[in-house]
């Protein structure tokens, strides 16, 4: 579960290292987001020491979309699926990414979601 002031870690190629959310979309009094669902970030640290090659410089806002949570999703079929960190990747304000690449898997549930520009750039599905 991801709320405000949670620390992020970013798993796509933009240049951001790790990220705060500073709001969780979808409702007037939702607090908490899950996998496949979207929020808006602070950039917090850089993942390079040299600024000109990053997408993204530390303090701009942008949206994201969470691919990994530590809390166990459920599934229909009783199993459950969690991941050793809190990961998200970097979304521009017409819900396309703004990196080229996605580092790691991504679960089978964004497929469901419609996330297809999401899949197509990662490694592989879980």
């Amino acid at each position: 579960m991801i709320q405000q002031q949670t620390i992020l870690k970013v798993s796509d190629n933009s240049g951001a290292k790790t990220v705060r959310c500073i709001r969780v979309l979808g409702g007037f009094r939702k607090k908490y987001a899950k996998l496949g669902d979207n929020i808006i970030v602070s950039v917090q640290q850089l993942r390079n020491k040299s600024k000109k090659t990053s997408k993204v410089k530390k303090g701009e806002v942008y949206k994201a979309l969470i691919i990994r949570t530590k809390v166990p999703h459920k599934k229909k079929d009783g199993s459950q699926i969690w991941f050793g960190e809190n990961s998200v990747v970097l979304v521009n304000k017409q819900e396309n990414p703004v990196s080229t690449r996605i580092i790691g898997p991504l679960p089978k549930l964004l497929k469901k979601k419609k996330f297809q520009k999401f899949i197509s750039m990662s490694s592989g599905l879980i």
